[in-house]
């Protein structure tokens, strides 16, 4: 550093103690040492031509930026770029943050200033009320960057973006969306770099294939739920929006291909998603149905509580992977992973994650499912000393697990009395004698 540069710098620093403010014009010369890289894509930015300096973004409190009391998030963005902001919102990645994250209050080690993504600040009044158990039970260091690393697009235009750079190339390149939308879960980006569209993209001349843009994001709009008819754990969303997600969704396939046979590809695509929907139901049932007789090993009140529910059973999308029985875990697998692969492979168009990654495993969890239930009551007998495959439960027993089945919503309250009678009536006699 040359003379001139320190003395500017130690000018600077004195300036930051003194008044705790800084203009635009009095970043440059320090973050020019300190962070080159990031005056760099700045200065090759549309930002740079449209002379918006430092402090447009960041604000002139260098106290509270050097805290990280002052993020560039989705509100100063905004301020320029309100329609992005508007599509960006009402879109999945609006809820992305909100549905990866959960109320970290009753966490020993919890960072206070997570509460800023929940909270507005200066009250308690919370911006949703979505929790997340998996994050939950995650280390602090593991919910930074094992779940917000990419559930922070809520909140951050930068988690596409980049910090400093505007260049439209990096967020119009599929790859950009790789970074989340890869992965057991939702391998969106490997269905779709392998698929026809995907291979096409990369091989043939430029327009020939779509890329994840070209459907999700359709002349650069920041709305990416356009034609989706889904929710993000594989439910249809209701009617009403349904046809009209389908509607948008045709609209862009016909710019490719004839209105009948994409209108023929989604109803196929939709005719797979619900014959894995009722393999996944069947395996609801089989595990709902151990928990009544409380088969489960260990069972819900047997193990560390559930972080939203408690000592209950769960089931539904706060289902958890860790604290939990085998059986419940291979359903996690089938409902996460293998579910997700075999109808999000369909709709991209990619024969073997829709087959062999998604649903030959989808039927194989289901095979496991069955022999672990069987397991199962097969030790209960052997516990009370019957033969494999006898009745192994009395009549109060059935009647608990019948109540069971009631309070977790399995039977409706007419079912539930139904039934109740018909275990407690009287033994017919039989025939026979």
């Amino acid at each position: 550093m040359t003379l001139k540069a320190r003395r500017t710098v130690l000018f600077l620093a004195v300036l930051v103690l003194l008044t705790g403010a800084l203009s635009a014009e009095d970043c440059l010369p320090c973050h020019q040492q300190k962070t080159p890289a990031a005056v760099r894509q700045w200065e090759q930015s549309a930002h740079a031509k449209a002379r918006v300096g430092c402090a447009a973004c960041h604000g002139t409190d260098h106290a509270r930026i050097e805290k990280g009391q002052a993020p560039v998030d989705l509100k100063v963005c905004g301020a320029c770029h309100a329609k992005a902001l508007q599509q960006h919102q009402a879109s999945r990645h609006g809820l992305a943050l909100h549905t990866g994250w959960g109320c970290v209050r009753n966490l020993p080690d919890r960072n206070m200033d997570e509460c800023r993504f929940c909270h507005e600040a200066g009250t308690e009044t919370p911006k949703s009320t979505v929790q997340c158990a998996r994050f939950l039970k995650q280390s602090a260091a593991m919910g930074q960057v094992g779940c917000n690393a990419c559930h922070q697009v809520e909140a951050s235009c930068a988690s596409c973006h980049s910090n400093h750079g505007t260049d439209l190339k990096i967020v119009r390149d599929p790859n950009v969306c790789a970074t989340c939308h890869m992965g057991p879960d939702h391998p969106q980006w490997e269905m779709w770099q392998t698929s026809r569209h995907g291979t096409l993209f990369t091989s043939a001349p430029p327009g020939t294939a779509p890329s994840c843009q070209t459907c999700h994001m359709p002349k650069g709009s920041h709305d990416v739920s356009v034609g989706l008819t889904l929710t993000s754990g594989g439910d249809r969303l209701p009617q009403a929006l349904r046809t009209a997600r389908r509607a948008e969704m045709l609209g862009l396939c016909v710019t490719c291909h004839s209105a009948a046979f994409a209108k023929k590809e989604l109803e196929r695509d939709d005719a797979v998603q619900q014959d894995s929907l009722a393999i996944v139901k069947e395996a609801e049932r089989i595990v709902g149905d151990l928990a009544d007789h409380r088969l489960l090993d260990p069972m819900p009140d047997q193990r560390p509580p559930h972080p939203l529910r408690g000592k209950a059973l769960v089931l539904d999308s706060q289902m958890l992977y860790e604290d939990t029985s085998r059986i419940e875990r291979l359903l996690f697998k089938m409902k996460k992973y293998d579910f997700a692969k075999t109808i999000k492979g369909a709709y991209h168009n990619n024969p073997a994650y829709t087959h062999w990654y998604g649903n030959a495993e989808l039927k194989m969890d289901l095979v496991d499912i069955k022999a672990e239930a069987n397991r199962l009551r097969e030790r209960k007998a052997l516990l009370a000393g019957k033969p494999a495959g006898a009745a192994s439960e009395s009549v109060e027993e059935r009647l608990r697990a019948l109540k069971a089945k009631l309070d977790r919503g399995g039977l409706s309250p007419e079912e539930y009395q139904q039934e109740k009678a018909r275990l407690l009536a009287p033994a017919q006699p039989d025939k026979r004698d």
